[in-house]
């Protein structure tokens, strides 16, 4: 094997077929097995698996609570470098690459894959619970803080703490997280079209390690990257499932239960199976689709039956709060507000980055044609903005109902309710309810689906025509994950598992930024 680019051919010159599974070195085995191994640990020693992840999530936030910040800071900053950059006129796959698919079908793949069941399950439970109580640890009355004067919430200002809790809702689904996945996608799809290697994370790495990113080290990196993206999945599958039984009790009553938790995500692991078996254009192209549609119908029916004057005018004053208030939000040192940037910022930056190989591969497959500026601004700008719009008309409506003494129910809902039990001040309830069961559900289906697609494809070696058997195989892996984590200690396991693998591939993200870099600068010079 030469120093330089090896072809697809020598890097998956190894595979071997076993049970119509596509095993390529030792990644599929090392990744399948310890994951087996630790669905079997988290059912069968729940008492135990509890208590761990019970410390596990406090012990790395507290610890390392600088990194994930950091981190995400160089990711923000080096993706709108690259924007006003000479590179930004790379396009991906070459001069000639032509986009396979169009602006409307390339943003609604990319959105739904990236923040789906989040958005819905956090866009009221957020605002609500920073107005509250989470900035900064202590609340004064009438719902501001009293404790974290960098951000200029006055103790007893109400409007103040609404500001403050848009802003904060805002900071946690916009530039930062985006930032994560256009860094991964990026590479990914440099490194692929433009490279002709693989598909796959090691691919990235090769202007740093050369030929040892294809022997140990490439196999640490990939395995990583499969951990990270089925645990990060497994928590927005494990927060779907709640919110999705929440509402249908809500609405008919059906019973609260772990067994119930388990039958929904056995069921919705069935519907994601059969969109895997479809692929990429007949699957999930089209779920994620109807999910634009079922989520633009959503938004507009709430700004309707809502607060409609709060709501429109509200979102420029969010916008203008998030921008104000960025620099205390993401900055590093001298942060009093440990509740806030441990218990949030810390555990949300961690979610993105274990979900980044998968949303960034997903993205990156969708991409061609498409130049660096681009892609980017793209991927980077208009799904902040959407996610602003988002949260502005249900957090907004949120809290309208709070700050107007309407809703004490909303305020003591637990975090799956909170938007059913918003949905109650309004006309149309029962609609409103039903479209947002719906909606998760669809979302629930193509995180699973389209992240069942990208694990395959990393344990394949980068090949996109693996086995369907192999698909199949992930995609109730991912389910099997989700169960072990709700039964082994519920949302805190889930996010526990998140923060443990989001923790190693942040640093993996920050070297991936040296590679884009040296990657495009020879790519500039015509090498």
């Amino acid at each position: 094997m030469s120093d330089t680019e090896p072809t697809e051919y020598e890097v998956g010159q190894d595979n071997i077929q076993v049970m119509g599974l596509d095993i390529h070195n030792p990644v599929f085995g090392i990744s399948g097995l310890t994951i087996v191994a630790f669905v079997f640990f988290a059912l069968v020693f729940r008492e135990q698996a509890g208590e761990f992840f019970g410390w596990l999530r406090p012990a790395l936030t507290s610890r390392f609570d600088w990194v994930f910040m950091l981190s995400g800071n160089i990711f923000v900053l080096f993706s709108l470098a690259l924007i006003v950059s000479p590179y930004g006129k790379i396009r991906l796959g070459g001069d000639d690459a032509k986009p396979d698919y169009s602006y409307m079908g390339w943003f609604a793949m990319l959105f739904a894959a990236g923040m789906g069941i989040g958005l819905v399950f956090w866009g009221v439970a957020e605002p609500i619970s920073h107005y509250g109580a989470s900035l900064g640890g202590t609340a004064a009355e009438g719902g501001a803080r009293t404790d974290w004067a960098p951000l200029g919430a006055a103790a007893g200002d109400p409007e103040a703490a609404r500001s403050l809790a848009m802003a904060a809702t805002i900071f946690h689904w916009g530039l930062h997280p985006w930032a994560v996945y256009a860094v991964v996608a990026l590479a990914l799809a440099f490194f692929s079209f433009n490279r002709g290697l693989p598909l796959t994370m090691r691919s990235v790495f090769q202007p740093l390690f050369g030929k040892y990113t294809w022997g140990f080290l490439g196999h640490v990196i990939d395995v990583l990257a499969v951990f990270a993206t089925i645990f990060g999945l497994a928590t927005s599958l494990g927060l779907g499932a709640s919110q999705a039984l929440a509402g249908l009790n809500y609405l008919f009553g059906i019973p609260v239960s772990d067994g119930m938790k388990v039958f929904l995500i056995i069921a919705i692991t069935a519907f994601a199976l059969i969109s895997v078996v479809a692929g990429l254009e007949k699957g999930v192209k089209r779920l994620s689709e109807i999910n634009m549609i079922l989520a633009a119908i959503l938004v507009v029916l709430v700004v309707i039956v809502g607060p409609t004057l709060a709501i429109l005018t509200g979102f420029f004053d969010n916008l203008w709060a998030y921008a104000v208030n960025l620099p205390a939000l993401s900055g590093v040192i001298g942060r009093e507000d440990t509740n806030f940037m441990q218990g949030w910022t810390a555990f949300y930056w961690a979610w993105w980055i274990s979900w980044s190989p998968f949303v960034g591969m997903f993205i990156a497959r969708i991409s061609r044609g498409r130049t660096v500026r681009e892609f980017i601004t793209c991927v980077l700008i208009i799904p902040t903005v959407v996610g602003a719009i988002w949260m502005s008309v249900f957090g907004g409506a949120a809290l309208d109902q709070v700050m107007t003494g309407e809703g004490a129910a909303l305020s003591e809902a637990a975090l799956e309710l909170k938007m059913f039990t918003m949905f109650e001040a309004f006309p149309m309830t029962g609609i409103l309810s039903f479209i947002g069961i719906i909606l998760v559900i669809v979302f629930f289906v193509t995180s699973s689906d389209s992240g069942s697609l990208v694990i395959d494809q990393i344990t394949a070696g980068g090949k996109t025509n693996a086995p369907t058997a192999q698909r199949v195989f992930w995609c109730l892996l991912e389910g099997a994950i989700a169960i072990a984590l709700l039964l082994g200690g519920g949302l805190g396991a889930l996010q526990a598992a998140s923060i443990a693998t989001g923790f190693p591939f942040a640093i993996v993200l920050v070297l991936m930024c040296v590679s884009i870099f040296l990657g495009l600068r020879q790519e500039k010079r015509g090498k």
